[in-house]
Order: C-alpha cells, then sequence, then structure tokens
C-alpha cells in the first residue's frame, strides 16, 4: 500500500500571503532567519495579516542557514513559554525546518532528538498547534514535504527528519516573496528542486501519483531556471511553483544518494560550508551515472531526457541528460567537482571514508534504485572530487 500526503491548503498567486487573515486562532509563534524577510516588509506583513485574524503574534528570529541543534530547543522553549495554536514559519528551508523541529519538542517536551531520528518515528503531532508555512526561495520545497533537515555541528552531519506529521497544515507560495532573490541563491535552489524532481521520479518509491508532478516540476526547471537566474520575473514565479511541484513529488516518493551524498558533507569540511542546493547540482550528473547501471533507472532516465525533448538512443539520452545538468551549472557558477569547489586534497582523503559510512546511513539511500555500500560510496565520492568517469 501506498500512502500520498500533501498540505490541507496550498495557496499560490502574487498575495496569496495575504490568507494568513483568514486563519482561525488565539496564538501565533512566527519563525524567521537572518533578516531579509523583515527587511522587504514581507515580516510585518505577516504579523499584521495574523493579527487581522484575531491572534496574539511573537516572533522567533534569527535562525541561521542549515539550522542547529541548539537552535530548535531554543525555539520549542520560546513555544512552550507562549504556547501558540499556530506555528507559523516563513523564509528559506532552514526556518520551516527549524520550526518543524521545534514544533515536535513543543508538543512533546520529553522526546529526544535521537527518537525524531528514526523515520517515520515522530509523536503524533496536531495536540497543541497548527502548522503553516511560507517559503521564500524556491528550491527546498519543505513547505509541502514531510522532512526537515537539522545540523548537528558537534559532529559535522545533517540530519534528515522524515514524518508525514511534519507535512504544514497550510502552504503559502507567494512569487513576490522570491522576487528579490539574490543570483546565488536563485542557482543553489533551483538546482535543488531539479534534484528533488528526478530523484523522486528514479526512486524505488515513485508510482501514479508522484510521476506527473516530478516530470512537470523538471520541465519548469529545464525552461525557466536559466531565464530567472538573469532577472526574468516570470520565470521566477514559475520556479516557485515548480520547486513545490517537485517537493509534492519527493515527499511522497523519496529520494536517494545525491541527498545522503549532500547531507553528509554539507558541514564536514574545513574549507567552508558546501550549500545543499549546490552540493547536489554537483553530485547529480555522477549519480545518474551509477544508478543507470540499473535498468529500470536507465529506463526512467531515458523517459526524464524524453521529456524536456532529448531524443536519440537510451545511452545518448542519458548521456545528453548529465551533460545538460553540467552545462546548467557551468551557466549558474555552480563547480562540477569536489576539488574545484576547494575542498583540500589531504582532508578530503582523510575524512572520505567516514562520510562514505554516514552518507550510505542517511535516510534517504533506502529508497535510491541502485543499492550502494560504503567501499562504492567512497569511489563514487572519489570521481566526484577529481571529476572522472563513473565506471563501476
Amino acid at each position: 500500500m501506498g500512502r500520498f500526503t500533501l498540505p490541507r491548503d496550498v495557496y499560490h498567486g502574487k498575495g496569496s500571503l495575504a490568507e494568513l487573515k483568514n486563519l482561525k486562532g488565539n496564538k501565533a509563534i512566527v519563525v524567521v532567519g537572518g533578516g531579509s524577510m523583515k527587511r522587504q516588509g514581507f515580516l510585518d506583513k505577516v504579523v499584521g495579516y495574523l493579527k487581522e485574524a484575531g491572534m496574539a503574534v511573537e516572533l522567533f528570529e534569527g535562525v541561521e542557514p542549515d539550522p542547529s541543534v541548539e537552535t530548535v530547543m531554543k525555539g520549542a522553549e520560546a513555544m512552550r513559554n507562549f504556547e501558540p495554536d499556530w506555528i507559523v514559519a516563513m523564509g528559506g528551508g532552514s526556518p520551516i525546518d527549524a520550526a518543524k523541529a521545534m514544533w515536535a519538542f513543543y508538543e512533546y517536551p520529553d522526546v529526544t532528538f535521537e527518537q525524531l531520528c528514526v523515520p517515520f518515528g515522530f509523536p503524533e503531532l496536531r495536540q497543541k498547534a497548527k502548522f503553516a508555512a511560507i517559503p521564500s526561495t524556491s528550491g527546498t520545497a519543505t513547505e509541502v514535504t514531510a522532512f526537515s533537515v537539522i545540523t548537528d555541528y558537534q559532529k559535522g552531519i545533517k540530519y534528515p527528519l522524515a514524518d508525514f506529521n511534519i507535512t504544514p497544515d497550510v502552504a503559502i507560495v507567494d512569487p513576490e516573496l522570491v522576487e528579490g532573490l539574490p543570483k546565488n541563491q536563485v542557482a543553489c535552489t533551483g538546482m535543488d528542486a531539479l534534484t528533488h524532481a528526478i530523484e523522486a521520479y528514479v526512486s524505488t518509491l515513485n508510482c501514479p501519483f508522484t510521476d506527473p508532478l516530478a516530470l512537470k516540476a523538471i520541465d519548469i526547471v529545464d525552461k525557466e531556471l536559466l531565464k530567472s537566474f538573469d532577472g526574468d520575473m516570470e520565470s521566477r514565479e514559475m520556479m516557485h511553483y515548480g520547486q513545490c511541484l517537485a517537493g509534492m513529488a519527493f515527499s511522497n516518493a523519496l529520494l536517494g544518494i545525491v541527498h545522503s551524498m549532500a547531507h553528509k558533507t554539507g558541514a564536514v569540511f574545513s574549507t567552508g560550508h558546501i550549500t545543499h542546493g549546490l552540493a547536489n547540482a554537483m553530485y547529480l550528473p555522477y549519480v545518474i551515472a551509477y544508478n543507470a547501471k540499473v535498468p529500470e533507472a536507465a529506463k526512467r532516465y531515458v523517459e526524464i531526457a524524453n521529456s524536456i525533448g532529448i531524443e536519440g538512443r537510451d545511452d545518448e539520452c542519458i548521456e545528453t541528460l548529465k551533460s545538460r545538468i553540467r552545462s546548467m551549472n557551468d551557466y549558474l557558477g555552480i563547480p562540477n567537482t569536489l576539488k574545484e569547489f576547494g575542498i583540500i586534497e589531504d582532508e578530503f582523503k582523510e575524512k572520505i571514508a567516514t562520510i562514505a559510512e554516514n552518507a550510505v546511513g542517511d535516510a534517504c539511500t533506502g529508497s535510491n534504485p541502485r543499492p550502494i555500500d560504503p567501499p562504492t560510496m567512497e569511489k563514487l565520492f572519489t570521481c566526484i572530487y577529481y571529476g572522472t568517469e563513473v565506471d563501476f
């Protein structure tokens, strides 16, 4: 038996932020990030709409990129003190992901982080609050997904939390919030969306409900991302919808080892953080080459290629798909190897065995279309470091 879960309501289009005034409740806590939503006036709008709905409002500000366990615990404590019946998270993936985890600790103060790391092992939420999510980037789609990614900086590991309980009740996909995105964020979040859709389509849990969403998202990213990067606001709007469709697909079909690898390399190297979407973009062509050795996965990559106008023999379609992704990376200023990114070779060699083992153990690995073990994962990472062919 399969399951397909989405938010009860998805409001989309310019001005859809105003739907907040129709929420029913007494208190709302608004979880936001570093200040861009405040500077652009959107935070004031959110607070105003919630007050129009008759709610008392409190802010939890300053959620960092790749939110930490410590930030989650502070936010949960603020919620326990304020006792909201709505949690409204606004921003990129980080504030929304953090708020999802805060929600669990708010409702269940005695639950441990280790318990939440067990896939689909959350306690039953909505005992105290409902959840509304408002994305300000076009990539993570966490506003419609059953996932949250929290970072343990002491261990240098990102933990994906997964449970249908944390699928938001309401998603507001208002393209006005992404009109001012910096170009590097347009690039990385857009390639994140592409990776979501491709991994969902080839996942072992793909189904007739997720396939059309994934293919439509791939089509939108293929047509619109580079134009959005160059400042076309109609394309920027379409990307905001496309990433949401990709999220609907992967929240139900799950992902694969591109995400496993990105989760376990984002915070581990001394040379600096590897942004999640950038890591996905870098790793994706190599993982396609690895997975395409499995006939069923190869068939589905060919279907993806055909859907965006790539024709030819099956092997030619897969090669052209990989080349198109690399060309997009080049246009967007995204490196295609870890060496080019700047990871120190000696540090890579020192850490890669542990990284490979952690990546294999990641929650996203189980739905990858081709199995992998730590030694093979280490070989795959080595190909990505040097830019060599995946021939195993």
